[in-house]
């Protein structure tokens, strides 16, 4: 069943290493809102098959109102059908999730958070300048597990100077302790034009050490691992059969769109993506114009797609996959050229499929970059 991803531009504060797209002023929210729920229904024939998620992403997503919240699904299956199973996820800050909006959003049709928490020191959520305090971390957790909402992940960041091993310890303690059964940890990446960025430059913040992140990398891994997770994607961990629906079919190539500013869509061949600037956005809405660029992916486009997607996951790369949907060359050559990863110990092959090893997976980006094909292949 196909996805439908929709991004919401709008935070109350600029964290420091954030690169999404977002403002800070909410003076066109309700603009957007109705012109999200126009793309949805001038994209109608752009799906051909059931929605089985909805991912509400961001920015921050649980800034909206219930009711606004309410007219986007509302469209969305007005427009679309929806399977009575569908996974729907709204990103959430924990500063949003109080009692009466918790009590509110259990009267839509969403049945799953993913909850910004990012750490549960203060002086760390104050160094990343997040919009909530440690306890609002714990408690938002808490309060949604009280109102029914079993079905949460949260996201924590390692890999920043001020977090230490012990630190990072805790963090990852107290997300098994509250029995939170999905989790998405991310390496802290310097990205260009971030607040973190500028600081670095200026020699007002520490540089990221890659030696940190690889360490805590592991760590992270093997607690969690101890404890009863999957590691089913690179920053994803979850309890036996509690993997993120939404983002899984992304790793599958299974269809998705894309609705929003920045948001991008994918139909098996073409990959659709949204400029990331409100106010043009919104104005190719009013002109009932779809404010996307397409890109068209060609065969090696669509294979390398494959290789780096797959190569992530804890489902690996499926050789009779390529041979079926590629051909027998390109499976023989990918036999070929994880060789000297299989000497290294950073990939093996098993029942026609190429995995990571725990170290390779410290090493992904790379190896699939170095599998890629082209004409000249």
């Amino acid at each position: 069943m196909a996805g439908i991803y929709i991004h919401i531009p709008f935070c109350k504060k600029a964290c420091t290493y954030c690169d999404f797209h977002f403002t800070t002023s909410i003076k066109h929210l309700d603009e957007m809102v109705e012109a999200i729920c126009t793309e949805i229904r001038m994209k109608k024939h752009r799906l051909n098959q059931q929605v089985g998620s909805i991912y509400f992403g961001g920015g921050t997503p649980s800034i909206l109102q219930p009711a606004a919240l309410q007219k986007i699904i509302g469209t969305i299956a007005d427009t679309f059908s929806i399977s009575a199973t569908a996974e729907i996820t709204l990103e959430a800050n924990p500063d949003d999730l109080n009692a009466k909006k918790i009590s509110e959003l259990r009267q839509l049709p969403i049945n799953r958070f993913s909850i910004g928490t990012q750490s549960f020191f203060n002086e760390d959520l104050l160094w990343m300048n997040r919009a909530h305090h440690a306890q609002e971390a714990t408690d938002s957790i808490k309060r949604s597990q009280d109102a029914g909402f079993e079905n949460l992940s949260i996201d924590l960041i390692y890999g920043y100077p001020l977090l230490t091993d012990e630190k990072w310890k805790s963090n990852i303690h107290t997300a098994v302790e509250l029995q939170v059964p999905h989790l998405s940890a991310y390496s802290l990446t310097v990205e260009p034009r971030t607040a973190l960025a500028h600081a670095i430059d200026k020699g007002k913040q520490k540089p990221v050490s890659d030696d940190q992140s690889a360490e805590q990398f592991l760590l992270l891994t093997e607690t969690l691992q101890q404890k009863g997770f999957e590691h089913y994607e690179i920053s994803n961990y979850s309890l036996p059969g509690r993997y993120a629906v939404h983002n899984t079919n992304y790793w599958k190539g299974i269809p998705y769109l894309g609705v929003g500013p920045s948001a991008h869509g994918f139909d098996g061949f073409n990959r659709y993506i949204n400029m990331a600037n409100n106010a043009k956005y919104l104005e190719h809405i009013d002109k009932q114009q779809l404010p996307e660029t397409v890109e068209e992916l060609g065969f090696h486009d669509q294979l390398n797609e494959y290789i780096m997607t797959s190569l992530r996951t804890m489902w690996g790369i499926d050789l009779q996959k390529i041979t079926h949907d590629f051909g027998p060359k390109w499976a023989e050559h990918l036999k070929k050229e994880i060789s000297p990863y299989i000497a290294d110990q950073k990939v093996y092959l098993d029942d026609h499929k190429i995995y990571l090893t725990k170290t390779g997976k410290l090493f992904a980006d790379g190896i699939a970059a170095a599998l890629f094909t082209d004409e000249t292949t």
